[in-house]
């Protein structure tokens, strides 16, 4: 099963808990104005938001919104029993799990990709203009086969050799047959260089494929 559909399942199945603790809830008082409280089973709460926090912190991290504002919502309340509490909590809960279907972990993880795979292109291209053509073509060999993976990953296709990603994905219309061609080119430049065969390639070649390889991360990841 696909990570992404666990951590679905996890947002829903938490989101559960706390409906059957809220649907357990018990008169609690009723204020000088008639408004009426109610109380929820604390432990039962406790353990809930323990694993809230633990799901925000894996998805998101500790450094997130969602998980900062579930926190301080839950470790700064003094009335934990009242049920407003722990709606408010679920308020926070529901906005992570939103924005999580809605593609934010997605777009989070698209800015950390590129920047790897700028790092990575950089330092071809420093090697390149440095005169190393052989180390920079392997470089930009390697940003390229992360890519593929990565577009795998989106697309739901197995990794796997880069010649069979690179088949799966222009057959499942990720990219078109000139970038698919142009991608069976770069492999094959990778190749030789990895294999010693220097010769079959120059200086401009590999200038052509860091080039590529940038705007094929740029147009699709």
């Amino acid at each position: 099963m696909k990570m992404d559909k666990l951590v679905e399942q996890r947002f829903d199945g938490l989101e559960q808990k706390a409906d059957a603790i809220l649907a357990a809830k018990q008169f609690y008082f009723r204020s000088d104005e008639g408004i009426t409280y109610f109380k929820v089973d604390t432990p039962k709460f406790t353990a809930w938001a323990t694993s809230v926090l633990s799901l925000l912190q894996r998805v998101f991290g500790e450094g997130s919104i969602h998980y900062r504002h579930f926190e301080e919502t839950y470790r700064t309340d003094k009335n934990r029993e009242y049920e407003s509490s722990l709606q408010e909590c679920k308020a926070i809960l529901l906005a992570a799990k939103e924005d999580y279907l809605g593609g934010y972990l997605f777009n989070t993880r698209g800015l950390i990709q590129a920047e790897v795979f700028n790092d990575v292109l950089e330092q071809a291209d420093e090697l390149l203009k440095a005169g190393y053509k052989d180390p920079a073509c392997v470089s930009a060999g390697v940003a390229l086969e992360t890519a593929l993976k990565e577009l795998c990953s989106r697309a739901g296709i197995v990794h796997g050799k880069l010649d069979r990603m690179n088949a799966e994905l222009g057959k499942a219309g990720v990219y078109n047959m000139g970038m698919q061609k142009q991608i069976t080119a770069w492999a094959e430049r990778r190749n030789k260089a990895a294999h010693g065969d220097w010769a079959a390639y120059n200086p401009a070649d590999v200038e052509d494929m860091i080039r590529g390889v940038t705007r094929l991360i740029a147009e699709y990841l």
